[in-house]
C-alpha cells in the first residue's frame, strides 16, 4: 500500500476548496483525494445559490467526462468481440460508408473528394475519424459552410450539452450520414463527437439502448449505480450556472433538460455523476482495468495514441502539452506524465496518476468559461499532489 497522504496536505486541500466557495464564485463543490485506499472528500456550499446544502453524493452534470465512459464500454465490447478496433463501422453504421471528403475544411459542402479510406472504431476512440471540432471554426471570419450545416440539423454537436435539440438515434444517424468529413479518416485529431458516435456504435453492435449498454456493461459491475443520463431525483442534482458581467446566471435547473430520459442519450457529454462513482471508475483503471476491461485495453485508453502528424494545432488548443489516448487526454511530459483523465465543460474534473496512485475529482455547477480548467480545478489538483508525502 502507498505512503497515506499528509494531514497537513488535506488541510490545505480543504482550505483550497473552501476559499473558491461563494454565490459569485462556485456556489457549491463535492472534491476529492485519493490515494490507495485512502479517500479524501470536502463537500462544500449549496446546490443552488440560496438553495440546499452540497452532500457527498450530489449530482453533477460531468459533461465531457462521460467520453471516458464510452471509451471504456466500447473496449469491454471489444473483449467481448462484438466490435474490433481495426474494423469499418460501417459494418454497423452503414451511414458512414462510402464517406466523401471536404477538399478544403472551410470550402462548400459540394466540394468534396472520396475518402482515402473507411472509418474504424479505432477513428472514432482517438477522435481523428474525420469530423468534430477545430479551433479554426472560432476564429473564421465567416462561419464555414459545414457548421451552419451542423448548427441547422439534429447533430448538436459543437455547443454546450444540449439534450432538449436532439433527435432520436435513427434520425442522428441519417444526418451524420449527409455531412461531408472536414478530413480523412486517421489524418487528424477533431475534438468531441467521435463520442457522440461512439454512443451510436456501442448501442447498434448490442442491439440495446447506450444507457442499458453502461449500465450492464459498466455501472453495475463497477458499482456505479448513481450514473445515468437523467437524474430521477431532481432535488438531489446540482443547479448549473454560467458566468455574466453580472454575476452568475441559472444555466440549467434541477427541473430543466436532466430531469427526464433524453430522446438521444449523447455519450459525449449527456451523463450526470456522483464523486464516488467517478472514483470506482477511477479505481477500475488503477486495478489495470478489473473487472471490466483487460490490462491492454487500458493500456491503449491511457496512453498516447496519436502521432505526429495528427497533432495539428486543435491539440494544442483543447489539450495544452497533453496528448490523446482514447477519448481522454494523457500527459506525455511534465512532473505528471503518465497521469491520464479529462473535464467536462459544466464544471467538473477527473485525473488519475497511476505513478503516484492518486485521484483527484472535482465537481462543481459552474460552466467553464473557456476550454482551459477555471482556477478552483487547478489549485484543488495541485493542493492534491501537495498532499504527497515528501512534497
Amino acid at each position: 500500500m502507498p505512503e497515506p497522504l499528509t494531514d497537513e496536505g488535506l488541510e490545505r486541500f480543504a482550505a483550497v476548496a473552501a476559499q473558491h466557495v461563494g454565490d459569485d464564485k462556485v456556489p457549491g463543490l463535492v472534491a476529492l483525494v485519493a490515494r490507495g485506499d485512502q479517500a479524501h472528500v470536502e463537500v462544500r456550499g449549496t446546490l443552488a445559490v440560496g438553495g440546499t446544502a452540497t452532500a457527498r453524493d450530489s449530482l453533477f452534470r460531468i459533461a465531457s467526462t462521460s467520453k471516458l465512459v464510452v471509451g471504456a464500454a466500447t473496449m469491454v465490447l471489444v473483449r467481448d468481440g462484438l466490435l474490433s478496433l481495426e474494423a469499418p463501422v460501417e459494418e454497423w453504421l452503414p451511414e458512414l460508408a462510402d464517406r466523401r471528403v471536404l477538399r478544403r475544411p472551410d470550402g462548400p459542402l459540394n466540394d468534396t473528394e472520396p475518402a482515402a479510406r473507411a472509418i474504424t472504431v479505432r477513428d472514432l476512440l482517438t477522435f481523428t475519424f474525420g469530423l468534430g471540432i477545430a479551433a479554426a471554426m472560432f476564429s473564421a471570419p465567416e462561419p464555414w459552410p459545414v457548421v451552419r450545416a451542423i448548427e441547422a440539423g439534429p447533430l448538436a454537436t459543437l455547443g454546450p450539452p444540449d439534450p432538449a435539440s436532439r433527435a432520436d438515434p435513427d434520425t442522428w444517424r441519417v444526418a451524420l450520414g449527409e455531412l461531408p468529413l472536414i478530413d480523412h479518416p486517421g489524418r487528424r485529431w477533431l475534438y468531441h463527437t467521435g463520442a457522440s458516435v461512439l454512443g451510436v456504435l456501442v448501442a447498434r453492435a448490442t442491439g440495446l439502448a447506450l444507457a442499458d449498454v453502461l449500465r450492464t456493461r459498466l455501472f453495475e459491475p463497477l458499482g456505479m449505480g448513481q450514473t445515468a443520463f437523467w437524474a430521477p431525483d431532481p432535488t438531489r442534482l446540482a443547479t448549473a450556472y454560467a458566468a455574466t458581467p453580472d454575476g452568475l446566471r441559472v444555466w440549467d435547473p434541477p427541473d430543466g433538460q436532466w430531469s427526464r430520459p433524453p430522446v438521444f442519450a449523447d455519450a459525449a457529454s449527456g451523463l450526470v455523476s456522483t464523486v464516488d462513482d467517478l472514483l470506482a471508475f477511477a479505481r477500475m483503471f488503477l486495478r489495470q482495468g478489473d473487472p471490466v476491461l483487460s490490462p491492454d485495453a487500458v493500456a491503449l485508453m491511457t496512453t498516447d495514441q496519436l502521432s505526429p502528424s495528427q497533432r495539428t494545432d486543435d491539440v494544442g488548443v483543447f489539450l495544452d502539452r497533453r496528448s490523446w489516448g482514447f477519448c481522454q487526454a494523457v500527459a506525455v511530459e511534465g512532473p505528471r506524465a503518465g497521469s491520464f483523465g479529462w473535464d467536462g465543460g459544466l464544471g467538473t474534473s477527473w485525473l488519475v496518476d497511476p505513478a503516484r496512485d492518486m485521484t483527484v475529482i472535482v465537481l462543481t455547477q459552474r460552466l467553464f468559461d473557456d476550454p482551459r480548467p477555471p482556477a478552483v480545478h487547478v489549485a484543488l489538483q495541485e493542493a492534491a499532489y501537495g498532499a504527497l508525502p515528501g512534497s
